[in-house]
């Protein structure tokens, strides 16, 4: 009798309710195997706040440092987090056909095929004379500014405002770094750069939990 109660007090579930019980579901379940893009914010805001800081401390008047020391410090830490960012984006697409699959891949060569030429074009420029205190303005200004529309275009792509918000941050702080002039654009891309990322990360991690 005691059993028969117990079925008794049971009531189906709502549809809501269960809407509710499959997003939950879902939900845990994409963060239990899904890759976390806080972690890789964070990776590219350690990144760019001591591998630029870096460059900044080892450049005159301060110059605590070699240059080359802090430069290849610097570029194995974006080698670094660009494997991880290929790692991750694997990962991302790891279970997922049909169009979101080809998006998601055709973005992920957007990048590799923008800063192809953008590469092709500063070392043309590069070849045809410009100033040498120029140089470091037209690679982190241009450079940048690619990245920056890059995060804009997934933030529309995916209708992400915290991606689109962090391109907008990036492209200021791309101008900002041409404005403040060398070897001040490295100490604007370390910290203001490196910070925006850091932010993003805890913002996006704050809002998932």
């Amino acid at each position: 009798m005691v059993e028969d109660e117990r079925d008794g007090d049971e009531r189906p579930m709502t549809p809501e309710e269960s809407l509710a019980l499959i997003a939950t579901q879902s939900e845990r379940t994409r963060r239990e195997i899904g890759p976390n893009p806080a972690v890789l914010l964070s990776i590219w805001g350690l990144v760019w706040l001591f591998g630029f800081g870096l460059i900044y401390v080892s450049a005159p008047p301060t110059a605590l440092m070699p240059l080359w020391v802090a430069a290849v410090l610097t570029v194995v830490g974006f080698a670094g987090a660009m494997t991880y960012s290929a790692i991750y984006g694997i990962r991302s697409s790891r279970g997922v056909h049909g169009p979101s699959r080809l998006v998601g891949a055709m973005y992920g060569w957007s990048w590799m095929i923008a800063f192809g030429g953008l590469t092709v074009v500063n070392t043309a420029l590069i070849r045809l004379g410009i100033d040498a205190d120029l140089i470091p303005l037209l690679w982190s200004g241009t450079a940048l500014m690619l990245t920056g529309l890059m995060y804009l275009a997934g933030g529309m792509l995916w209708q992400s405002k915290l991606q689109y918000g962090l391109g907008v941050w990036i492209i200021a702080c791309g101008a900002a770094s041409v404005l403040a002039g060398g070897p001040y654009n490295f100490l604007v891309l370390s910290v203001a750069g490196g910070g925006g990322f850091l932010v993003a990360s805890l913002v996006f991690l704050v809002r998932a939990r």
